[in-house]
């Protein structure tokens, strides 16, 4: 892989025509085409294009720490299948109809920025989409300042896209934003067939891959918080809202109706439901709070692993713990939060805590629903902040990332960038990101490269103890020389004298006050 230049500034990459804008299209969906431009020569003032990729190209998945991965043997016997058709012969054979792969064309605007984010931005669409189990069969994008207020790529592109839709017999479009609900419409009204947007995608994956139950009703509760101002009526179908006595107090003719609509029936439910699961959210808060304040109470050091969805930071926990977590090439593979203990090589014990991955433009909803797993990250000591090194626009996933870490008040967490897949990223990719970002490691978690460093600088992050004691402990007490090489102590001597062992030892300043009798005047 080369590194891409910057095209903002190249005139050529601005005014692209749109025969040069649809050969990048061909190149996102067909992932490794080259670009359908001349051989672009050094000073001829175009851009040269490297390729793209959301999705790693490692031929291998796994490594000998994923374990059995029987999770993932499951997730992907439940895979929709391409070929299988949703059409019917005759209305009564619905139970028997079988479940079609869904065939999408994306859309998107180029509205600031270079092509390379336009296009790494559709190729993560592209990613999305697929994870969901779609087949993207062709893709669109529009260079415009602003998305039109009403079918967000306006009329004539809207048009233009009813064609690629017919085309192609896709069944569902998708939108590189977060479509306001007029816009949806709008979008929906000219190409006739269903129109979803980024954030829309990113729920459906999340419905898809939570499998605990504080997961499965945060990802609902942020499903209802979007839908909720997104509902459609069947327009002059439904009752009007006014009731039966409304007419007489003068609203005028064709306000009487029998009261509340079907619409704001099915609103009611949703705000029932959410604020249901809102409950059910704050009642299992306070177990993973008992648990964040155990480990607080017996001085247990934290270390949280969080970055970029596919960034391999489930790898990184199987390698460091053998934890076995699921691990598959693709978005959004794991949302809920792992927790493994792990030990120093100097026998110091801490927490490694994997969570869910971040992305662009990560629906507010989301955050919300799952801020009471982001406060992992936020309660961490040190975070482990992984970025794969061997994406084109590993600078774009870091900003993502921390952003998400503002929205949760971690940024003040101590932070090491945890270069990952640097067995297939390029050299200067990863140079020109060890001089931006000084606190850096650099590995592999496939093939092991660079982790010893990682243990290293973990052992030297996270808080140590500070309290140096003297004790002289009784023989007749084994059960605190346990202690001290069970829990959170460094020994520095052991000495074993006529009247009991001696001890120096580094303790924190809970277990200080437990070995107050022990300390020795001598």
């Amino acid at each position: 892989m080369t590194s891409q230049p910057n095209t903002g500034s190249d005139p050529a990459a601005q005014d692209m025509s749109p025969e040069e804008i649809q050969a990048v299209i061909d190149r996102i969906l067909s992932k490794d085409v080259p670009a359908k431009r001349g051989p672009a020569t050094e000073g001829d003032g175009r851009a040269v294009f490297g390729k793209a990729q959301a999705i790693s190209r490692l031929e291998e998945e796994h490594s000998a720490y994923d374990g059995d991965q029987q999770d993932l043997e499951e997730r992907r016997a439940l895979r929709r299948t391409a070929g299988l058709s949703t059409e019917l012969e005759d209305v009564t054979e619905v139970e028997y109809r079988q479940l079609r792969l869904e065939r999408v064309v994306l859309a998107g605007l180029w509205a600031e920025g270079t092509l390379a984010d336009a296009e790494n931005s559709l190729r993560e669409l592209a990613a999305l989409a697929e994870t969901a189990g779609s087949e993207v069969l062709d893709g669109m994008v529009q260079r415009r300042a602003k998305p039109d207020p009403g079918t967000f790529l306006g009329s004539g592109k809207a048009l233009e896209l009813k064609e690629i839709v017919m085309s192609t017999g896709a069944d569902t479009v998708v939108v590189d934003a977060e479509l306001a609900p007029s816009q949806r419409r709008g979008l929906e009204d000219i190409v006739k067939v269903k129109v979803i947007d980024r954030t829309a995608l990113i729920l459906d994956i999340f419905a898809q891959h939570a499998k605990s139950r504080e997961g499965k009703a945060q990802v609902e509760l942020a499903q209802l918080e979007y839908l909720l101002p997104r509902l459609r009526g069947w327009g002059e179908s439904m009752s009007r809202q006014a009731g039966g006595q409304v007419g007489g107090a003068g609203a005028g003719m064709g306000s009487r109706g029998p009261g509340e609509t079907k619409i704001e029936l099915d609103r009611r439910r949703i705000r029932t439901r959410m604020a249901k699961l809102r409950r059910e959210i704050a009642a299992m808060k306070p177990a993973r709070e008992t648990k964040r304040a155990n480990r607080r109470r017996n001085s247990v050091p934290s270390v949280a692993i969080a970055g970029y969805t596919n960034a391999g930071k489930s790898s990184l926990l199987n390698r460091l713990t053998d934890a076995g977590v699921l691990v598959e090439n693709a978005l959004f593979a794991t949302l809920d939060p792992t927790v493994r203990k792990a030990e120093t090589a100097d026998g110091l014990g801490y927490t490694l805590a994997d969570t869910v991955g971040f992305v662009r433009s990560l629906p507010t909803q989301l955050v919300e629903a799952f801020r009471s797993t982001l406060e992992e990250v936020a309660d961490a000591d040190l975070i482990l902040h992984v970025v794969d090194a061997s994406h084109p626009d590993p600078e774009g996933q870091i900003a993502a990332v921390r952003k998400v870490f503002s929205e949760v008040d971690a940024r003040k967490v101590p932070e090491i960038i945890v270069l990952n897949k640097a067995d297939a990223a390029d050299p200067f990719v990863i140079e020109r990101l060890k001089q931006r970002e000084p606190r850096h490691v650099v590995v592999s978690a496939r093939t092991g490269e660079g982790i010893a460093e990682l243990l290293r600088e973990i052992s030297s992050s996270i808080p140590r103890p500070s309290v140096k004691l003297e004790l002289l402990i009784p023989y007749n007490r084994g059960d605190v020389i346990s202690k001290l090489h069970d829990t959170d102590a460094e020994i520095l001597s052991l000495d074993h004298g006529e009247d009991g062992t001696r001890a120096v030892v580094m303790v924190r300043e809970g277990l200080a006050a437990e070995l107050e009798s022990f300390v020795s005047n001598g």
